[in-house]
């Protein structure tokens, strides 16, 4: 994952090119193997799934793993083609999870309401969650030419040091099952965090505090399914 990690002007582009397209229903609307060609280099807008309309203040930095990464033209399309039917699978495996397609990757996003969820002010992962996590591991060793960054969230109950503390053993509880629990090659996760500073719900309602409390999967192809891909499409 390190080799996808880029300057931090390029966060800043991307976090404006994600405000522009975000905005456009035709892409919002468009079958994601297209929108493999026509969003080409632009990216970013991985980042509106996780983050919402936030920036955040915490975090690792390094969500250069998922900006600048669109392919485009054949090899988007053969991408696109290739992750949709992943996230197809996903959602066929684990129901309750919210599943999207954004750019070249895709988010999973697991809350109190989708089956993996952690007890008031812990980070173990649950057995309730286990299941789930389980079946979502095996569709990442269906699918090996993927990397995935793991973001953790709260909602803004306590202090801002301890939910930062708290969304980052999370991310990390998760990370660490999918790597020590399922045999995944460490080497595809990058772990974040972001406290309660990228809420996605109003903090202020049960509803939203429990929106807020979640973890956020960006599953995104890795240098050997872009390099197949433009081998392939002969670019």
């Amino acid at each position: 994952m390190k080799n996808f990690f880029k300057q931090i002007a390029l966060v800043t582009l991307a976090l404006t090119l994600l405000i522009s397209l975000g905005s456009c229903e035709a892409t919002k609307n468009a079958n994601n193997k297209q929108k493999g060609a026509v969003i080409g280099a632009t990216g970013g807008a991985v980042l509106g799934a996780i983050l919402g309309n936030n920036i955040g203040k915490g975090g690792n930095g390094e969500l250069g793993a998922v900006i600048g990464g669109v392919v485009g033209g054949g090899a988007g399309v053969l991408i696109g083609s290739k992750m949709d039917k992943q996230a197809q699978k996903i959602e066929q495996e684990i129901p309750g999870a919210q599943v999207e397609r954004v750019d070249d990757g895709i988010v999973v996003t697991f809350d109190e309401n989708s089956g993996v969820y952690f007890d008031t002010g812990k980070y173990n992962v649950n057995t309730a969650s286990q299941a789930l996590l389980d079946k979502l591991a095996g569709v990442l060793k269906e699918y090996p030419d993927t990397d995935v960054l793991v973001i953790g969230h709260t909602d803004s109950v306590g202090a801002d040091e301890m939910n930062m503390t708290l969304s980052k053993n999370r991310a990390t509880a998760v990370t660490n099952y999918f790597v020590q629990s399922k045999g995944l090659s460490s080497g595809r996760f990058t772990t974040n965090w972001y406290g309660e500073t990228a809420p996605i719900a109003d903090n202020t309602t049960a509803e939203g505090r429990a929106k807020n409390r979640r973890v956020n999967l960006a599953i995104v192809p890795n240098q050997k399914m872009k390099q197949d891909a433009q081998k392939q499409a002969g670019e």
